[in-house]
């Protein structure tokens, strides 16, 4: 009877052993929405951060990243997040107390602040009107264009800004052009690259203003993956406490513009109360 338990304990733990062995071999399977424009090194960062974070913590085991192939709207990507087996497991986007009650954040900004500062596309006519805005309340006489659902809405709402918004990214630009609404706030970090796609068009981005909502850049994942979430926040620490996670964001020429932008001080500053605290 010994010798059968000896026997049995034998063969759990050597089954326990190959099991484990199996399982740390899996590489961890991760699957991103499709972009609108995924090969601006705007887009691009982000896949290389996320690479540089799950790199950096490679000793808890090999990852694939792989992209859905086609195009998904910031809304329902995350409706796709928030399913036990939906089309992608993790995204990156603006941050929003809803978003945050509705999925599980990694509290480390991608772009450090740079999704904070906004500026504005306007149409090339309009500048002498955006010249004149010396007030929010002369702010308010003018319309902001944003995406359904784009937590910016609710900010600039709040504040009395009237809003116009559009069912998609490339919608907005054709809706500012035949005047829905008067501009379009659009962060830092991607701006300049959104004006180069505009350029055959008559948008141009508005020259002395500039707005200021806190508006974190996070990676989400499902609520109920809590293991990848701390593995990701593991590896974006490690990557800024060596300098990579800096040197990769000012690799982007977008970016280091962005920076020189944020810095400069030539235009007026509107800061807006966030609602990040649910207000």
């Amino acid at each position: 009877m010994a010798t059968h338990r000896l026997f049995r304990c034998i063969a759990a733990t050597v089954l326990s052993i190959v099991t484990a062995c199996a399982s740390a071999a899996l590489p961890l399977k991760l699957v991103v929405p499709g972009l609108e424009y995924q090969d601006r090194p705007e887009s691009r960062y982000f896949h290389r951060v996320l690479r540089l974070a799950l790199n950096k913590t490679a000793a808890e085991g090999p990852f694939e990243i792989s992209t859905y192939p086609r195009p998904m709207s910031a809304q329902r990507a995350f409706e796709e997040l928030g399913k036990p087996n939906g089309l992608v497991n993790l995204l990156w986007n603006g941050t929003s107390p809803q978003r945050e009650r509705d999925m599980l954040p990694v509290r480390i900004s991608l772009l450090r602040e740079l999704n904070n500062y906004r500026l504005l596309l306007i149409r090339k006519d309009d500048q002498a009107r955006f010249s004149a805005v010396r007030t929010l309340d002369d702010l308010k006489r003018l319309s902001a264009g944003l995406g359904f659902q784009w937590p910016d809405g609710d900010i600039l709402r709040a504040n009395g800004l009237p809003v116009v918004t559009s069912t998609g990214h490339a919608q907005l630009f054709r809706m500012l052009e035949v005047k829905r609404f008067d501009y379009a706030p659009r962060g830092l970090f991607e701006v300049w690259g959104e004006a180069e796609m505009a350029e055959n068009r008559e948008l141009a981005i508005e020259s002395s203003l500039m707005m200021y909502y806190e508006m974190p850049f996070y990676i989400f994942v499902n609520k109920s993956n809590v293991a990848l979430a701390r593995r990701i926040e593991r590896g974006l620490k490690l990557a800024i406490e060596d300098g990579s996670f800096d040197q990769l964001l000012q690799s982007v020429p977008s970016f280091r513009r962005a920076m020189q932008e944020q810095r400069s001080g030539h235009r007026r500053l509107f800061v807006l109360p966030s609602l990040r605290n649910g207000q």
